[in-house]
């Protein structure tokens, strides 16, 4: 019990510190969408679905690699410098190509107009890949509040410059206001939307440099031999990871093509009301992974695992019936601007998707501990194929809707093919009625509460509570338990 207890601190410490920059970007949402138009924050979308298919090129599945390694190789200084070094040859070569070939590139990112945002793209994620390694290093070696620390001041900075950029000149400007000359001359030379980017950059400068210290530690020790290792376990995981891009991003990169830049924009800012359940699973894999293999070689560590799925089930399923319930209030809360409200119905589909992506990840550990990295390439590409057909085929004809529910098609089938090959191979007896009786019920209420009682605040409450004691009911003793121990 006490391996569970300290499971839950570290997931809450690094939830806080890689959670906290997604809640304030969540956060952000009434700022990006009082400042833009619905087809130019379709414009801030579509950069990060390039952001994000770029990372996991650049990252290459090195991070999982990294922590299977950790606790299996003697000499710590070989393992960061090569894992360090490979991800500095990959960012000079990205960065070769992209400055050599820069005016071909830009109409291949839709940035024909902003030659600047692909400069600002560059420089993001060469940075952010360069700081992978560092911050994987204080997550498998237990500075939790190293990489907390870190994180918080990255997220500083973001805000301060999406803060004053996009809402405090703004309003200055409209009110007339002075402002200092160097401002008044060169606020308007770029589009108010680039400024987003440019608080990224800064913010993944800073985190950089506050990154390096721990990287002059370690003496240069690069194996070839380690690195062949590494590649080996990682390069399905950087598959998987395409596939994951895929999944996520795909639905809005085709509505814009397919539909409009006003329909991406409007789908990707209601998409992100779900974030809440986004920001669960991430706080929960962030703490997970090195867990899991941490206790990997313990005797009780199937049934740790069996127990950690229970709770992330059951934590997950209130997570879901509370923002479904209340969901108008959030709606009001964070998206100002009601041009955006049409895609609200996309939420909890999406939500359903995000759980079900989670119970995919705690999943996921078998074929990890086994070194059976392939079969999550296989499950990845089975949930891509689904999100890429089903989306083709659906979104002229249903709109929208047909994006949420590929997700929640492609992520459900991912955890049930998982679940079904991992027995074979990993077997964990995991209390499937138990937690098929709490998705099932959530589900209803969050059906009754979204169809029937939208807006009710009295009822939302009473379905909450409901839930609540449900869980309670059934949990009790275990949570006796952990607390005392």
């Amino acid at each position: 019990m006490s391996a569970l207890k300290t499971f839950f601190k570290d997931t809450i410490i690094y939830g806080i510190a890689a959670v906290l920059p997604r809640v304030i970007n969540f956060l952000l949402l009434p700022v990006h969408t009082d400042a833009l138009p619905a087809n130019e924050y379709a414009q801030n979308t579509d950069f990060y679905i390039w952001a994000g298919l770029c990372a996991v090129l650049l990252t290459f599945g090195m991070e999982t690699a990294f922590f299977r390694f950790y606790n299996k190789v003697e000499k710590k200084d070989a393992l960061i410098s090569t894992a360090f070094f490979s991800m500095l040859i990959g960012v000079a070569t990205f960065l070769t190509i992209l400055i050599v070939f820069f005016d071909s590139f830009l109409p291949i990112f839709d940035f024909e107009n902003n030659p600047i945002r692909l400069k600002l793209f560059i420089g993001i994620m060469a940075l952010d890949t360069l700081a992978m390694i560092p911050f994987a290093f204080l997550r498998a070696s237990h500075k939790p509040i190293k990489y907390a620390l870190i994180k918080l001041i990255n997220v500083g900075v973001i805000l301060v410059i999406n803060l004053l950029f996009l809402k405090f000149i703004p309003e200055f400007i409209a009110q007339g206001k002075s402002l200092p000359e160097l401002i008044n001359n060169n606020y308007t030379v770029i589009p108010i939307v680039e400024y987003i980017f440019v608080a990224n950059l800064l913010g993944s400068t800073v985190s950089f440099l506050f990154l390096i210290p721990y990287l002059l530690r370690f003496k240069f020790q690069f194996d070839f031999v380690l690195l062949k290792q590494l590649l080996a376990y990682s390069w399905p995981i950087a598959v998987a990871g395409l596939a994951y891009v895929i999944n996520e991003n795909l639905d809005k990169f085709l509505i814009k093509r397919m539909i409009g830049d006003t329909e991406m924009g409007v789908y990707a800012a209601c998409y992100k009301l779900a974030i809440f359940m986004n920001l669960y699973i991430m706080a929960f894999r962030l703490g997970a992974e090195p867990f899991f293999f941490n206790n990997a070689d313990k005797k009780n560590a199937k049934s740790t695992y069996s127990k950690i799925m229970n709770y992330f089930v059951i934590i997950g399923s209130f997570v879901f019936v509370g923002i479904v319930v209340y969901i108008d209030v959030l709606k009001e809360l964070f998206i100002h601007n009601n041009e955006y409200w049409g895609a609200i119905k996309i939420v909890p589909v999406v939500l359903l998707a995000y759980l079900f992506l989670g119970i995919y990840y705690n999943l996921s550990i078998w074929y990890k501990l086994t070194d059976k990295t392939r079969y999550g390439m296989y499950f990845s590409i089975v949930g891509a194929i689904i999100t890429i057909v089903l989306n083709v085929w659906l979104l002229n004809s249903i709109g929208i809707m047909a994006a949420a529910w590929a997700t929640l098609i492609a992520y459900s089938s991912m955890a049930f093919i998982s679940y079904i090959v991992g027995k074979k191979h990993y077997p964990v007896s995991y209390n499937l009625k138990k937690m098929a009786i709490y998705l099932i019920v959530s589900i209803i209420i969050c059906a009754i509460s979204f169809l029937k009682f939208r807006g009710n605040l009295i009822v939302s409450t009473v379905f909450v509570i409901l839930f609540g004691v449900i869980i309670y009911l059934n949990e009790r003793k275990e949570l006796r338990l952990i607390i005392k121990k």
